[in-house]
Protein backbone atom coordinates (compact mmCIF):
# COMPACT_ATOMS: atom_id res chain seq x y z
CA UNK A 1 0.00 0.00 0.00
CA UNK A 2 1.80 3.60 -1.28
CA UNK A 3 0.70 5.84 1.52
CA UNK A 4 1.98 9.33 0.26
CA UNK A 5 2.81 11.45 3.55
CA UNK A 6 2.61 15.27 3.69
CA UNK A 7 5.74 15.79 5.51
CA UNK A 8 3.36 19.21 6.83
CA UNK A 9 1.07 17.38 8.71
CA UNK A 10 3.50 14.68 10.10
CA UNK A 11 5.99 16.51 12.73
CA UNK A 12 8.97 14.34 14.12
CA UNK A 13 8.63 13.14 17.27
CA UNK A 14 10.49 12.86 20.44
CA UNK A 15 13.83 15.23 20.82
CA UNK A 16 14.07 16.06 17.18
CA UNK A 17 11.47 18.46 17.70
CA UNK A 18 13.04 21.12 19.92
CA UNK A 19 11.29 22.47 23.10
CA UNK A 20 11.11 25.91 21.58
CA UNK A 21 8.55 24.31 19.22
CA UNK A 22 6.50 23.66 21.87
CA UNK A 23 2.94 26.05 21.82
CA UNK A 24 3.23 28.68 24.99
CA UNK A 25 0.44 30.14 26.64
CA UNK A 26 -2.91 30.46 24.94
CA UNK A 27 -1.67 27.72 22.23
CA UNK A 28 -0.68 25.61 25.10
CA UNK A 29 -3.80 25.10 26.50
CA UNK A 30 -5.58 25.62 23.09
CA UNK A 31 -3.89 22.56 22.01
CA UNK A 32 -4.04 20.59 25.39
CA UNK A 33 -7.98 20.67 24.72
CA UNK A 34 -7.27 19.81 21.29
CA UNK A 35 -5.61 16.66 22.94
CA UNK A 36 -8.05 15.78 25.92
CA UNK A 37 -11.04 15.88 23.42
CA UNK A 38 -10.14 14.17 20.67
CA UNK A 39 -7.95 11.02 22.33
CA UNK A 40 -11.17 11.02 24.54
CA UNK A 41 -13.42 10.08 21.71
CA UNK A 42 -10.69 7.87 20.20
CA UNK A 43 -10.33 6.34 23.53
CA UNK A 44 -14.08 6.01 23.65
CA UNK A 45 -14.45 5.52 19.80
CA UNK A 46 -11.93 1.81 20.11
CA UNK A 47 -10.75 1.06 23.37
CA UNK A 48 -13.45 1.05 26.05
CA UNK A 49 -15.99 -2.02 26.01
CA UNK A 50 -19.16 -1.66 27.48
CA UNK A 51 -22.30 -3.61 27.86
CA UNK A 52 -24.65 -3.31 25.06
CA UNK A 53 -27.63 -4.79 23.34
CA UNK A 54 -26.84 -8.33 25.66
CA UNK A 55 -22.87 -8.43 24.50
CA UNK A 56 -19.70 -6.77 25.62
CA UNK A 57 -18.60 -3.88 22.30
CA UNK A 58 -16.78 -1.09 21.77
CA UNK A 59 -18.69 2.27 20.15
CA UNK A 60 -17.02 1.46 16.75
CA UNK A 61 -18.95 -1.83 17.01
CA UNK A 62 -22.41 -0.23 17.91
CA UNK A 63 -22.05 2.21 14.98
CA UNK A 64 -20.60 -0.62 12.67
CA UNK A 65 -23.54 -2.59 13.68
CA UNK A 66 -25.64 0.42 12.77
CA UNK A 67 -24.89 1.02 9.63
CA UNK A 68 -24.76 -3.00 8.64
CA UNK A 69 -28.65 -3.01 9.53
CA UNK A 70 -29.42 0.24 7.84
CA UNK A 71 -27.32 -0.78 4.65
CA UNK A 72 -28.71 -4.49 4.86
CA UNK A 73 -28.73 -6.00 2.06
CA UNK A 74 -27.59 -3.23 -0.14
CA UNK A 75 -24.43 -4.19 1.08
CA UNK A 76 -23.59 -7.07 -1.41
CA UNK A 77 -24.03 -4.31 -4.42
CA UNK A 78 -21.24 -2.70 -2.17
CA UNK A 79 -19.35 -5.15 -2.48
CA UNK A 80 -19.49 -5.76 -6.05
CA UNK A 81 -19.04 -2.53 -6.97
CA UNK A 82 -15.77 -2.28 -5.26
CA UNK A 83 -14.34 -5.34 -6.36
CA UNK A 84 -15.30 -4.58 -10.29
CA UNK A 85 -14.55 -0.91 -9.77
CA UNK A 86 -11.10 -2.39 -8.33
CA UNK A 87 -10.16 -4.63 -10.87
CA UNK A 88 -11.63 -2.78 -13.90
CA UNK A 89 -9.57 0.24 -12.90
CA UNK A 90 -6.41 -1.17 -12.29
CA UNK A 91 -6.74 -3.36 -15.37
CA UNK A 92 -7.33 0.38 -17.29
CA UNK A 93 -4.13 1.70 -15.92
CA UNK A 94 -1.71 -1.27 -16.58
CA UNK A 95 -3.34 -1.77 -20.28
CA UNK A 96 -3.20 2.14 -21.24
CA UNK A 97 -0.16 3.23 -18.96
CA UNK A 98 -0.97 7.05 -18.52
CA UNK A 99 1.02 9.22 -17.31
CA UNK A 100 0.09 10.01 -13.78
CA UNK A 101 1.91 11.40 -11.06
CA UNK A 102 2.85 9.40 -8.24
CA UNK A 103 0.87 11.53 -5.43
CA UNK A 104 -2.09 11.31 -7.46
CA UNK A 105 -5.39 9.65 -6.29
CA UNK A 106 -5.71 7.16 -9.23
CA UNK A 107 -2.11 6.06 -9.04
CA UNK A 108 -2.66 5.29 -5.65
CA UNK A 109 -5.85 3.56 -5.82
CA UNK A 110 -5.04 1.41 -8.69
CA UNK A 111 -1.24 1.78 -10.00
CA UNK A 112 -0.40 -1.86 -8.90
CA UNK A 113 2.14 -4.79 -9.78
CA UNK A 114 1.20 -7.98 -11.61
CA UNK A 115 0.48 -9.90 -8.48
CA UNK A 116 -1.94 -7.72 -6.84
CA UNK A 117 -3.54 -7.11 -10.62
CA UNK A 118 -4.15 -11.25 -10.76
CA UNK A 119 -5.48 -11.19 -7.01
CA UNK A 120 -8.03 -8.12 -8.31
CA UNK A 121 -9.07 -10.24 -10.81
CA UNK A 122 -9.57 -13.19 -8.73
CA UNK A 123 -11.45 -11.24 -6.42
CA UNK A 124 -13.67 -9.64 -9.25
CA UNK A 125 -14.30 -13.34 -10.76
CA UNK A 126 -14.92 -15.17 -7.38
CA UNK A 127 -17.68 -12.36 -6.22
CA UNK A 128 -19.70 -12.35 -9.19
CA UNK A 129 -19.96 -16.01 -9.53
CA UNK A 130 -21.08 -16.45 -5.65
CA UNK A 131 -23.78 -13.71 -6.42
CA UNK A 132 -24.75 -15.34 -9.61
CA UNK A 133 -23.99 -18.83 -8.66
CA UNK A 134 -22.73 -19.76 -11.60
CA UNK A 135 -19.02 -22.05 -11.31
CA UNK A 136 -17.88 -25.11 -9.21
CA UNK A 137 -18.59 -25.42 -6.07
CA UNK A 138 -15.06 -24.99 -4.33
CA UNK A 139 -15.83 -21.26 -5.16
CA UNK A 140 -19.77 -20.45 -4.67
CA UNK A 141 -20.24 -22.87 -2.21
CA UNK A 142 -22.27 -21.32 1.01
CA UNK A 143 -19.61 -22.79 3.58
CA UNK A 144 -16.55 -21.29 0.74
CA UNK A 145 -17.37 -17.91 -0.97
CA UNK A 146 -20.99 -17.36 0.99
CA UNK A 147 -19.24 -17.02 4.00
CA UNK A 148 -16.74 -14.51 2.73
CA UNK A 149 -19.70 -12.31 0.60
CA UNK A 150 -22.68 -13.42 2.78
CA UNK A 151 -20.92 -12.79 6.50
CA UNK A 152 -17.26 -11.58 6.18
CA UNK A 153 -17.65 -8.64 3.82
CA UNK A 154 -20.95 -7.10 5.24
CA UNK A 155 -19.13 -6.66 8.13
CA UNK A 156 -15.80 -5.78 7.09
CA UNK A 157 -17.24 -2.57 4.75
CA UNK A 158 -18.87 -0.56 7.43
CA UNK A 159 -16.09 -1.14 9.88
CA UNK A 160 -13.56 0.11 7.44
CA UNK A 161 -16.02 2.82 6.99
CA UNK A 162 -16.23 4.23 10.63
CA UNK A 163 -12.15 2.79 11.54
CA UNK A 164 -10.17 4.60 9.03
CA UNK A 165 -12.39 7.76 9.10
CA UNK A 166 -12.38 7.87 13.11
CA UNK A 167 -8.53 6.61 13.58
CA UNK A 168 -6.68 10.10 13.17
CA UNK A 169 -8.43 10.55 16.81
CA UNK A 170 -6.94 7.73 18.30
CA UNK A 171 -3.16 8.07 16.37
CA UNK A 172 -2.93 11.75 15.49
CA UNK A 173 -3.90 13.70 18.36
CA UNK A 174 -0.80 12.91 20.72
CA UNK A 175 -2.30 10.17 22.82
CA UNK A 176 0.07 7.84 21.39
CA UNK A 177 2.87 10.46 22.06
CA UNK A 178 1.56 10.38 25.67
CA UNK A 179 0.77 6.96 26.65
CA UNK A 180 4.17 5.65 24.21
CA UNK A 181 6.15 7.81 26.18
CA UNK A 182 4.96 6.75 29.43
CA UNK A 183 5.26 3.05 28.22
CA UNK A 184 8.19 3.36 26.71
CA UNK A 185 10.68 1.83 28.65
CA UNK A 186 8.33 -1.81 29.47
CA UNK A 187 7.70 -2.29 25.90
CA UNK A 188 11.26 -1.77 25.45
CA UNK A 189 12.67 -4.41 27.85
CA UNK A 190 9.68 -6.58 27.20
CA UNK A 191 9.12 -7.04 23.66
CA UNK A 192 11.66 -4.82 21.97
CA UNK A 193 9.03 -1.95 21.01
CA UNK A 194 8.52 1.10 20.98
CA UNK A 195 5.77 2.73 23.39
CA UNK A 196 4.24 3.85 21.15
CA UNK A 197 2.95 0.56 20.30
CA UNK A 198 0.60 0.75 23.24
CA UNK A 199 -2.00 2.43 21.47
CA UNK A 200 -1.79 -0.49 18.96
CA UNK A 201 -2.27 -3.45 21.24
CA UNK A 202 -5.04 -1.76 22.83
CA UNK A 203 -7.30 -0.34 19.96
CA UNK A 204 -6.63 -4.56 18.93
CA UNK A 205 -7.60 -6.35 22.06
CA UNK A 206 -10.13 -3.91 22.71
CA UNK A 207 -11.96 -3.03 18.89
CA UNK A 208 -10.60 -5.63 16.14
CA UNK A 209 -7.19 -7.61 14.89
CA UNK A 210 -7.95 -5.38 11.71
CA UNK A 211 -8.47 -1.93 13.39
CA UNK A 212 -4.99 -2.51 15.10
CA UNK A 213 -3.05 -3.59 12.49
CA UNK A 214 -4.25 -0.35 10.29
CA UNK A 215 -2.77 1.40 13.26
CA UNK A 216 0.65 -0.66 12.55
CA UNK A 217 0.16 0.48 8.70
CA UNK A 218 0.04 3.65 9.13
CA UNK A 219 2.81 4.24 11.69
CA UNK A 220 4.88 2.30 9.56
CA UNK A 221 4.45 4.32 6.64
CA UNK A 222 4.91 7.41 8.58
CA UNK A 223 8.41 6.04 9.39
CA UNK A 224 7.55 5.91 13.24
CA UNK A 225 8.00 2.12 13.03
CA UNK A 226 11.37 0.09 11.70
CA UNK A 227 10.11 -2.30 9.49
CA UNK A 228 11.18 -5.22 12.08
CA UNK A 229 9.24 -2.75 14.79
CA UNK A 230 5.92 -2.66 12.24
CA UNK A 231 6.38 -6.84 11.46
CA UNK A 232 6.20 -7.56 15.11
CA UNK A 233 3.50 -5.64 15.81
CA UNK A 234 1.34 -7.16 13.08
CA UNK A 235 1.75 -10.54 13.79
CA UNK A 236 2.04 -10.03 17.78
CA UNK A 237 -0.77 -7.40 18.91
CA UNK A 238 -3.01 -7.99 15.69
CA UNK A 239 -5.42 -10.16 18.16
CA UNK A 240 -9.22 -10.01 18.11
CA UNK A 241 -11.39 -8.06 20.10
CA UNK A 242 -13.64 -8.73 23.55
CA UNK A 243 -16.64 -9.02 21.27
CA UNK A 244 -15.29 -11.57 18.89
CA UNK A 245 -13.60 -13.62 21.63
CA UNK A 246 -16.93 -14.14 23.11
CA UNK A 247 -18.27 -15.51 19.65
CA UNK A 248 -15.91 -17.79 19.89
CA UNK A 249 -16.22 -18.71 23.16
CA UNK A 250 -20.14 -19.43 22.63
CA UNK A 251 -19.80 -21.29 19.18
CA UNK A 252 -17.63 -23.71 20.45
CA UNK A 253 -19.50 -24.35 23.53
CA UNK A 254 -17.54 -22.93 26.49
CA UNK A 255 -19.24 -19.42 26.97
CA UNK A 256 -20.25 -20.83 30.71
CA UNK A 257 -16.34 -20.14 31.23
CA UNK A 258 -15.70 -17.65 29.62
CA UNK A 259 -13.76 -15.38 32.13
CA UNK A 260 -11.19 -18.10 32.34
CA UNK A 261 -11.48 -18.04 28.99
CA UNK A 262 -10.33 -14.63 28.17
CA UNK A 263 -8.23 -14.33 30.78
CA UNK A 264 -6.21 -17.33 29.62
CA UNK A 265 -6.13 -15.75 26.51
CA UNK A 266 -4.88 -13.01 27.70
CA UNK A 267 -1.68 -14.95 29.46
CA UNK A 268 -1.36 -16.59 26.40
CA UNK A 269 -0.99 -13.61 24.42
CA UNK A 270 1.36 -11.81 27.32
CA UNK A 271 3.64 -14.48 26.95
CA UNK A 272 3.85 -14.78 22.89
CA UNK A 273 4.54 -11.40 22.92
CA UNK A 274 7.65 -11.71 24.60
CA UNK A 275 8.65 -14.56 23.12
CA UNK A 276 7.76 -13.97 19.34
CA UNK A 277 9.84 -11.26 18.95
CA UNK A 278 13.25 -13.02 19.73
CA UNK A 279 12.80 -15.57 17.44
CA UNK A 280 12.92 -16.00 13.71
CA UNK A 281 11.57 -14.87 11.31
CA UNK A 282 10.69 -11.64 13.08
CA UNK A 283 14.25 -11.37 14.87
CA UNK A 284 15.71 -11.28 11.30
CA UNK A 285 13.90 -8.63 9.91
CA UNK A 286 16.37 -5.04 9.62
CA UNK A 287 15.44 -2.09 11.55
CA UNK A 288 15.01 -0.05 8.10
CA UNK A 289 12.16 2.71 8.01
CA UNK A 290 9.59 3.15 5.06
CA UNK A 291 10.86 6.63 4.52
CA UNK A 292 14.71 6.28 5.11
CA UNK A 293 14.58 7.33 8.33
CA UNK A 294 13.18 6.96 11.62
CA UNK A 295 10.64 9.69 12.33
CA UNK A 296 10.42 8.97 16.42
CA UNK A 297 12.43 9.24 19.12
CA UNK A 298 11.40 8.26 22.85
CA UNK A 299 14.38 9.06 24.43
CA UNK A 300 13.17 11.61 27.51
CA UNK A 301 15.48 14.71 27.84
CA UNK A 302 17.09 15.02 31.69
CA UNK A 303 15.61 18.42 32.14
CA UNK A 304 11.84 16.59 32.43
CA UNK A 305 9.82 14.34 34.37
CA UNK A 306 8.62 11.25 32.21
CA UNK A 307 5.06 12.53 32.62
CA UNK A 308 6.47 16.07 31.77
CA UNK A 309 8.13 15.04 28.55
CA UNK A 310 4.95 12.48 27.44
CA UNK A 311 2.37 15.70 28.20
CA UNK A 312 5.09 17.84 25.98
CA UNK A 313 4.84 15.73 22.94
CA UNK A 314 0.98 14.85 22.93
CA UNK A 315 0.41 18.86 23.31
CA UNK A 316 3.04 19.46 20.76
CA UNK A 317 1.80 17.13 18.84
CA UNK A 318 -1.70 18.15 18.83
CA UNK A 319 -0.87 21.57 18.16
CA UNK A 320 0.30 20.38 15.13
CA UNK A 321 -2.08 18.84 13.36
CA UNK A 322 -3.80 20.66 10.55
CA UNK A 323 -8.03 20.98 10.58
CA UNK A 324 -10.24 18.62 11.01
CA UNK A 325 -11.32 18.73 6.89
CA UNK A 326 -7.88 18.25 5.67
CA UNK A 327 -7.46 15.22 8.70
CA UNK A 328 -11.31 14.15 7.59
CA UNK A 329 -10.00 14.75 3.85
CA UNK A 330 -6.84 12.18 4.11
CA UNK A 331 -8.59 9.83 6.17
CA UNK A 332 -11.45 9.09 2.97
CA UNK A 333 -8.37 8.61 0.99
CA UNK A 334 -6.77 6.16 3.26
CA UNK A 335 -10.53 4.66 3.01
CA UNK A 336 -10.85 3.91 -0.75
CA UNK A 337 -7.10 2.76 -0.62
CA UNK A 338 -8.18 0.12 2.09
CA UNK A 339 -11.69 -0.60 0.04
CA UNK A 340 -9.87 -1.30 -3.50
CA UNK A 341 -6.98 -3.08 -2.31
CA UNK A 342 -8.04 -5.24 0.23
CA UNK A 343 -11.61 -5.91 -0.41
CA UNK A 344 -10.72 -7.45 -3.64
CA UNK A 345 -8.16 -9.84 -1.57
CA UNK A 346 -10.11 -11.10 0.84
CA UNK A 347 -12.58 -12.67 -1.66
CA UNK A 348 -9.45 -14.21 -3.67
CA UNK A 349 -7.31 -15.56 -0.43
CA UNK A 350 -10.41 -16.27 1.33
CA UNK A 351 -12.27 -18.12 -0.90
CA UNK A 352 -9.48 -20.34 -2.15
CA UNK A 353 -8.50 -20.87 1.67
CA UNK A 354 -12.25 -21.85 2.71
CA UNK A 355 -12.65 -24.20 -0.49
CA UNK A 356 -9.25 -26.18 0.66
CA UNK A 357 -10.96 -26.58 3.95
CA UNK A 358 -14.64 -27.67 2.42
CA UNK A 359 -13.35 -29.85 -0.43
CA UNK A 360 -9.72 -31.17 0.11
CA UNK A 361 -7.71 -33.13 2.45
CA UNK A 362 -5.19 -30.57 2.73
CA UNK A 363 -5.30 -29.36 6.04
CA UNK A 364 -5.39 -32.92 7.52
CA UNK A 365 -2.27 -33.40 6.31
CA UNK A 366 -0.61 -30.18 7.32
CA UNK A 367 -2.07 -30.82 10.70
CA UNK A 368 -0.58 -34.72 10.64
CA UNK A 369 2.41 -33.54 12.26
CA UNK A 370 0.40 -31.48 15.56
CA UNK A 371 -1.16 -34.89 15.89
CA UNK A 372 2.02 -36.53 18.30
CA UNK A 373 2.49 -32.95 20.32
CA UNK A 374 -1.55 -32.68 20.94
CA UNK A 375 -1.41 -36.20 22.58
CA UNK A 376 2.18 -35.32 24.09
CA UNK A 377 -0.02 -32.89 25.57
CA UNK A 378 -2.58 -34.93 27.03
CA UNK A 379 -5.16 -33.55 24.78
CA UNK A 380 -8.16 -35.70 24.00
CA UNK A 381 -9.35 -36.53 20.76
CA UNK A 382 -5.99 -34.89 19.43
CA UNK A 383 -7.10 -36.45 15.72
CA UNK A 384 -10.35 -34.24 15.40
CA UNK A 385 -8.79 -31.44 17.02
CA UNK A 386 -5.65 -30.81 15.00
CA UNK A 387 -6.93 -29.94 11.91
CA UNK A 388 -8.97 -27.29 13.60
CA UNK A 389 -5.98 -25.74 14.82
CA UNK A 390 -4.07 -25.81 11.22
CA UNK A 391 -7.52 -24.38 9.50
CA UNK A 392 -6.93 -21.19 11.64
CA UNK A 393 -4.51 -20.09 8.76
CA UNK A 394 -7.00 -20.05 6.44
CA UNK A 395 -10.07 -17.91 8.86
CA UNK A 396 -10.12 -17.35 12.33
CA UNK A 397 -13.41 -18.37 12.53
CA UNK A 398 -13.30 -21.92 11.24
CA UNK A 399 -11.70 -23.93 13.97
CA UNK A 400 -14.33 -23.08 16.17
CA UNK A 401 -16.75 -23.89 13.53
CA UNK A 402 -14.72 -27.27 13.08
CA UNK A 403 -14.20 -27.30 16.78
CA UNK A 404 -17.72 -27.36 18.15
CA UNK A 405 -18.49 -31.14 17.20
CA UNK A 406 -15.43 -32.59 19.70
CA UNK A 407 -17.06 -34.00 22.15
CA UNK A 408 -13.98 -33.20 24.91
CA UNK A 409 -14.55 -29.61 26.82
CA UNK A 410 -11.48 -29.28 27.59
CA UNK A 411 -10.31 -29.76 23.53
CA UNK A 412 -12.62 -27.71 22.64
CA UNK A 413 -11.51 -24.84 24.92
CA UNK A 414 -7.84 -25.44 23.75
CA UNK A 415 -9.09 -25.10 20.31
CA UNK A 416 -11.23 -21.55 21.16
CA UNK A 417 -8.41 -20.33 22.62
CA UNK A 418 -6.03 -21.30 20.10
CA UNK A 419 -7.65 -19.71 17.40
CA UNK A 420 -7.97 -16.70 19.23
CA UNK A 421 -3.98 -16.09 19.77
CA UNK A 422 -3.11 -17.70 16.39
CA UNK A 423 -3.70 -14.18 15.15
CA UNK A 424 -2.39 -14.74 11.30
CA UNK A 425 -5.51 -16.01 9.41
CA UNK A 426 -5.62 -14.94 5.72
CA UNK A 427 -9.14 -14.46 4.81
CA UNK A 428 -8.56 -10.63 6.58
CA UNK A 429 -5.58 -9.79 9.24
CA UNK A 430 -3.29 -12.19 6.73
CA UNK A 431 -4.62 -10.37 3.52
CA UNK A 432 -4.23 -6.99 4.76
CA UNK A 433 -0.26 -7.63 6.16
CA UNK A 434 0.23 -8.68 2.46
CA UNK A 435 -1.43 -5.81 0.91
CA UNK A 436 0.57 -3.54 3.07
CA UNK A 437 4.09 -2.03 2.63
CA UNK A 438 5.21 -4.54 6.22
CA UNK A 439 7.64 -7.05 3.77
CA UNK A 440 6.45 -10.44 5.29
CA UNK A 441 5.36 -13.41 2.65
CA UNK A 442 2.89 -15.93 2.97
CA UNK A 443 5.64 -18.43 3.96
CA UNK A 444 6.92 -15.96 6.51
CA UNK A 445 3.22 -15.57 7.52
CA UNK A 446 2.93 -19.52 7.85
CA UNK A 447 5.59 -19.87 9.88
CA UNK A 448 4.67 -16.88 12.31
CA UNK A 449 1.62 -19.23 12.72
CA UNK A 450 3.05 -22.44 13.53
CA UNK A 451 5.58 -21.04 16.20
CA UNK A 452 2.42 -19.15 17.50
CA UNK A 453 0.58 -22.11 18.08
CA UNK A 454 3.23 -24.41 19.36
CA UNK A 455 3.96 -21.36 21.97
CA UNK A 456 -0.35 -21.02 22.61
CA UNK A 457 -0.78 -24.86 23.18
CA UNK A 458 1.59 -24.84 25.54
CA UNK A 459 0.10 -22.29 28.09
CA UNK A 460 -3.37 -22.81 26.93
CA UNK A 461 -3.01 -26.65 27.56
CA UNK A 462 -1.45 -26.29 30.80
CA UNK A 463 -4.78 -23.47 32.30
CA UNK A 464 -7.05 -26.40 30.62
CA UNK A 465 -5.42 -29.47 32.77
CA UNK A 466 -6.10 -27.45 35.98
CA UNK A 467 -9.93 -26.23 34.83
CA UNK A 468 -10.29 -29.31 33.76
Amino acid sequence: MSNVIDQSQQPILGNHVSVSETPQGAQWRAAMWKFLLFSALGIALFIIPFQWDGKVTILLGVLTDTLQALVGGYVVYTALAIVTVSFVGALAIKGLKPNLPADSMRAKLFDVDWFWLSARFLGALFVWMIYLQIGPEFIINRNTGGVIFEDLIPILIPLFFFAILSLPFLTDFGLMEFLGTLSSKVFVKLFRLPGRSAVDAMSSWFGAASIGLLVTMQEYDKSYYSQREAAIIATTFSVTSIAFTYVVAKTIGVDNNFVYFYLTIALTGFIAAIIMPRLPPLSLKPDTYHLGKSMLDEEIPTEYTTYQWALNRAITRAHSMPSLGKVFKHSLKNLFDIYFGLIPVVFAIGTIGLGLVEYTPVFNWLSAPLVPVLELLQIPEAAEAAPAMIMGFADMYLPALVGKSIESEMTRFIVGAASITQIIYMSEVGALILKSNIKLNVLELFMIFILRTLISLVVITTVAHLLY
